[in-house]
């Protein structure tokens, strides 16, 4: 499988769940952001530098991404499992967000490099 390796660092925050969409996620560029809101909360993911996290309830930061290129057909199964379990092996925690194109799989900046080498040694190309 290919994958789009994205070394920007990432923050993941959790707001209320009536919060607003904010302007600065409006106007943000970047290759990769995702709001998502549930009865709970609102989830926001962004590049670190560009997130404003004053009224965020909690935070969690240091993450790079991977893109799985190309449409994934919703008929397809399996395709999430097979990056995660060799990550999962090997003690590799994801976030993994879906869109409705493709899958993104979110993973601590600290284990950047035990992550490619797992995922190239199980088969999978990555890309810059």
């Amino acid at each position: 499988m290919k994958l789009k390796l994205d070394k920007t660092t990432y923050t993941i925050a959790k707001f209320h769940p009536n919060f607003p969409v904010p302007t600065w996620f409006q106007t943000e560029t970047s290759q990769f952001k995702s709001i998502t809101y549930t009865n709970e909360e609102c989830s926001i993911i962004m590049p670190t530098e560009s997130l404003d996290t004053i009224e965020a309830q909690s935070t969690e930061s240091d993450w790079f991404l991977l893109k799985i290129e190309g449409i994934l057909d919703f008929s397809l199964t399996g395709i999430l499992n097979k990056i995660a379990t060799p990550l999962a092996e090997k003690e590799i925690s994801i976030f993994a967000v879906s869109t409705y194109n493709t899958d993104y799989i979110l993973m601590k900046q600290a284990n950047l490099d035990h992550a490619i080498t797992t995922l190239t040694n199980a088969g999978h190309q990555i890309t810059t």
